[in-house]
């Protein structure tokens, strides 16, 4: 009777480490998820001071505005980029200072998803073995039956 009581209690613990862990993947996939969308922007934004960076002033262009919109500017000053910090507040930099920004905030996105990454495959290794585990005193608890 004391073995079924720890098996059971086992179980009703690795049921619950097994739900906290299942979010726990399903909060890191998220994570991956909006650290991959913000690595693809930066890439935009890359390949934009890229293709800018080689216009003449008064060249005319298709700036994308959205939705797959775009609007018909001249350029100005290929070398002042206004370059968002956050919480709605933007600097002027030049275009070398511009890409050195978003350099910087690339690596740290690419340190991030390696992170996230990991974390991940840890927890899943985790699920993993602990749904054997689970299965096993699933089986044992049926054959007493």
């Amino acid at each position: 009777m004391a073995h079924s009581n720890k098996a059971e209690e086992e179980l009703r613990k690795l049921s619950m480490e097994m739900r906290y862990l299942e979010q726990t993947a399903e909060a890191l996939q998220q994570r991956i998820s909006m650290v991959n969308a913000a690595l693809t922007d930066i890439g935009y934004a890359n390949m934009t001071l890229d293709g800018i960076e080689k216009e003449k002033e008064n060249t005319e262009m298709l700036v994308p505005i959205g939705g797959s919109s775009y609007v018909k500017v001249k350029l100005a000053d290929s070398n002042k980029i206004i370059i968002g910090l956050g919480a709605g507040v933007s600097v002027e930099k030049t275009l070398p200072e511009a890409k050195a920004t978003l350099k910087e905030r690339l690596d740290e996105l690419e340190k991030t998803m390696h992170s996230a990454q990991q974390q991940f495959s840890q927890v899943a290794e985790r699920v993993n073995s602990g749904r054997s585990r689970l299965e096993t005193l699933l089986a044992a608890r049926e054959g007493k039956q």
